[in-house]
Protein backbone atom coordinates (compact mmCIF):
# COMPACT_ATOMS: atom_id res chain seq x y z
CA UNK A 1 0.00 0.00 0.00
CA UNK A 2 1.72 3.37 -0.77
CA UNK A 3 0.67 6.04 1.16
CA UNK A 4 0.20 9.65 -0.04
CA UNK A 5 2.63 11.44 3.10
CA UNK A 6 5.25 9.07 2.57
CA UNK A 7 9.09 11.07 3.38
CA UNK A 8 9.89 13.41 1.22
CA UNK A 9 6.63 15.14 1.12
CA UNK A 10 6.06 18.73 0.71
CA UNK A 11 3.21 21.17 -0.65
CA UNK A 12 2.78 24.29 -2.56
CA UNK A 13 0.26 27.10 -2.03
CA UNK A 14 -0.87 28.40 -5.73
CA UNK A 15 -3.23 31.35 -7.02
CA UNK A 16 -4.84 28.16 -8.88
CA UNK A 17 -8.70 28.38 -8.53
CA UNK A 18 -9.07 25.10 -11.22
CA UNK A 19 -8.37 21.92 -11.52
CA UNK A 20 -7.28 22.48 -15.48
CA UNK A 21 -4.76 25.27 -14.42
CA UNK A 22 -3.11 23.47 -11.08
CA UNK A 23 -2.81 20.65 -13.50
CA UNK A 24 -1.01 22.70 -16.21
CA UNK A 25 1.14 24.44 -12.95
CA UNK A 26 2.09 20.95 -11.61
CA UNK A 27 3.03 19.40 -14.97
CA UNK A 28 5.15 22.86 -15.52
CA UNK A 29 7.13 22.72 -12.65
CA UNK A 30 7.70 18.82 -12.52
CA UNK A 31 9.32 19.90 -15.60
CA UNK A 32 11.58 22.32 -14.46
CA UNK A 33 12.44 20.86 -11.45
CA UNK A 34 13.65 17.27 -13.62
CA UNK A 35 11.37 15.31 -11.26
CA UNK A 36 11.70 11.48 -11.51
CA UNK A 37 9.26 9.32 -12.55
CA UNK A 38 9.03 7.77 -8.97
CA UNK A 39 7.77 11.37 -7.57
CA UNK A 40 3.88 11.90 -7.03
CA UNK A 41 2.35 15.08 -7.76
CA UNK A 42 -1.21 15.87 -6.42
CA UNK A 43 -3.86 18.70 -6.58
CA UNK A 44 -5.46 19.69 -3.71
CA UNK A 45 -8.36 21.52 -3.54
CA UNK A 46 -9.06 24.45 -0.22
CA UNK A 47 -12.15 25.73 1.09
CA UNK A 48 -12.84 28.60 3.29
CA UNK A 49 -11.36 32.58 2.65
CA UNK A 50 -9.13 31.91 -0.20
CA UNK A 51 -10.38 28.47 -2.31
CA UNK A 52 -7.71 27.56 -4.55
CA UNK A 53 -5.84 24.12 -5.56
CA UNK A 54 -2.87 23.67 -3.73
CA UNK A 55 -0.08 20.91 -5.07
CA UNK A 56 2.13 18.41 -3.28
CA UNK A 57 4.94 16.31 -4.19
CA UNK A 58 5.69 13.23 -2.48
CA UNK A 59 9.13 11.79 -2.96
CA UNK A 60 10.39 15.05 -4.29
CA UNK A 61 14.37 15.87 -2.99
CA UNK A 62 14.94 18.44 -0.54
CA UNK A 63 16.40 20.27 -3.71
CA UNK A 64 13.47 20.57 -5.22
CA UNK A 65 11.71 22.37 -2.54
CA UNK A 66 14.31 24.59 -2.09
CA UNK A 67 14.22 25.99 -5.63
CA UNK A 68 10.47 26.18 -5.94
CA UNK A 69 11.21 28.54 -2.69
CA UNK A 70 13.49 30.18 -4.65
CA UNK A 71 11.00 30.95 -7.41
CA UNK A 72 9.21 32.80 -4.37
CA UNK A 73 6.79 29.47 -3.45
CA UNK A 74 5.31 28.85 -0.15
CA UNK A 75 6.31 25.49 0.31
CA UNK A 76 5.59 23.88 3.80
CA UNK A 77 6.24 20.14 4.81
CA UNK A 78 4.34 17.41 4.45
CA UNK A 79 0.51 17.20 2.37
CA UNK A 80 -2.53 19.23 3.07
CA UNK A 81 -4.83 16.43 3.43
CA UNK A 82 -5.27 12.58 2.51
CA UNK A 83 -7.41 13.58 -0.31
CA UNK A 84 -5.09 14.59 -2.96
CA UNK A 85 -6.37 13.80 -6.52
CA UNK A 86 -2.76 12.19 -8.31
CA UNK A 87 -1.54 14.28 -11.64
CA UNK A 88 1.78 12.50 -11.41
CA UNK A 89 2.48 8.87 -10.39
CA UNK A 90 4.55 6.64 -11.23
CA UNK A 91 3.31 4.47 -14.32
CA UNK A 92 0.86 7.73 -15.70
CA UNK A 93 3.04 7.83 -19.03
CA UNK A 94 1.78 4.24 -19.87
CA UNK A 95 -1.79 5.08 -19.30
CA UNK A 96 -2.74 6.17 -23.00
CA UNK A 97 -5.27 4.65 -25.61
CA UNK A 98 -6.85 1.67 -24.21
CA UNK A 99 -5.73 -0.41 -21.55
CA UNK A 100 -6.90 -3.04 -19.35
CA UNK A 101 -7.83 -3.05 -15.50
CA UNK A 102 -4.98 -5.18 -14.83
CA UNK A 103 -2.76 -3.22 -16.95
CA UNK A 104 -3.36 -0.21 -14.76
CA UNK A 105 -2.72 -1.75 -11.43
CA UNK A 106 0.11 -3.55 -12.77
CA UNK A 107 1.65 -0.97 -14.28
CA UNK A 108 1.20 2.03 -12.51
CA UNK A 109 0.56 2.92 -8.56
CA UNK A 110 -2.98 2.53 -8.88
CA UNK A 111 -4.17 0.40 -6.75
CA UNK A 112 -8.02 -0.44 -7.31
CA UNK A 113 -10.10 0.97 -10.11
CA UNK A 114 -13.70 1.28 -9.02
CA UNK A 115 -16.78 1.79 -11.03
CA UNK A 116 -19.09 4.51 -10.44
CA UNK A 117 -22.48 3.15 -8.98
CA UNK A 118 -21.07 -0.51 -9.66
CA UNK A 119 -20.75 -2.97 -7.12
CA UNK A 120 -17.14 -5.07 -6.67
CA UNK A 121 -14.31 -4.49 -8.37
CA UNK A 122 -14.38 -4.90 -12.63
CA UNK A 123 -12.59 -7.84 -14.29
CA UNK A 124 -8.83 -7.59 -14.78
CA UNK A 125 -9.73 -7.73 -18.41
CA UNK A 126 -12.07 -4.90 -18.46
CA UNK A 127 -10.64 -2.56 -21.09
CA UNK A 128 -10.54 1.35 -20.16
CA UNK A 129 -10.29 4.12 -22.89
CA UNK A 130 -7.95 6.42 -21.18
CA UNK A 131 -8.67 9.71 -23.27
CA UNK A 132 -4.80 9.70 -22.06
CA UNK A 133 -6.27 11.53 -18.67
CA UNK A 134 -6.19 9.34 -15.96
CA UNK A 135 -6.86 11.20 -12.37
CA UNK A 136 -6.69 8.55 -9.69
CA UNK A 137 -7.48 10.30 -6.18
CA UNK A 138 -5.98 8.82 -2.81
CA UNK A 139 -8.41 7.07 -0.76
CA UNK A 140 -7.80 5.50 2.88
CA UNK A 141 -4.08 5.65 1.83
CA UNK A 142 -4.86 3.94 -1.38
CA UNK A 143 -4.39 5.30 -4.83
CA UNK A 144 -8.28 4.86 -6.54
CA UNK A 145 -8.71 5.48 -10.59
CA UNK A 146 -13.09 5.99 -10.32
CA UNK A 147 -14.78 4.68 -13.76
CA UNK A 148 -17.80 4.98 -15.23
CA UNK A 149 -19.10 2.71 -17.97
CA UNK A 150 -19.32 3.80 -21.88
CA UNK A 151 -20.22 3.17 -25.33
CA UNK A 152 -18.56 -0.16 -26.56
CA UNK A 153 -18.61 -1.65 -23.17
CA UNK A 154 -15.46 -0.25 -22.10
CA UNK A 155 -14.86 1.62 -18.98
CA UNK A 156 -13.49 5.55 -19.05
CA UNK A 157 -12.31 7.26 -16.31
CA UNK A 158 -14.96 9.34 -14.52
CA UNK A 159 -13.04 12.89 -14.84
CA UNK A 160 -13.23 14.45 -18.19
CA UNK A 161 -10.33 15.97 -19.98
CA UNK A 162 -12.08 18.98 -20.93
CA UNK A 163 -14.82 19.84 -18.94
CA UNK A 164 -17.74 21.62 -20.22
CA UNK A 165 -17.60 24.68 -17.75
CA UNK A 166 -20.68 25.14 -15.08
CA UNK A 167 -23.63 27.62 -17.04
CA UNK A 168 -21.66 27.35 -20.59
CA UNK A 169 -24.77 27.80 -22.70
CA UNK A 170 -26.06 30.67 -20.70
Amino acid sequence: MTTLGRGGAFWVDTEATSLSEADHLLQSLAAELALSEGVFGCTHLVRGERPRVVLSFTGASAEASRLLTDKGYEVTAGVPDTAGRAVLYPGVGRLTGTVTVAEVVSGSAIERVAVLGGSGEPAPDQRILTRDFVRPEWRDGELVLTAMPAAGGVLVPFEVPDPTPCCADH
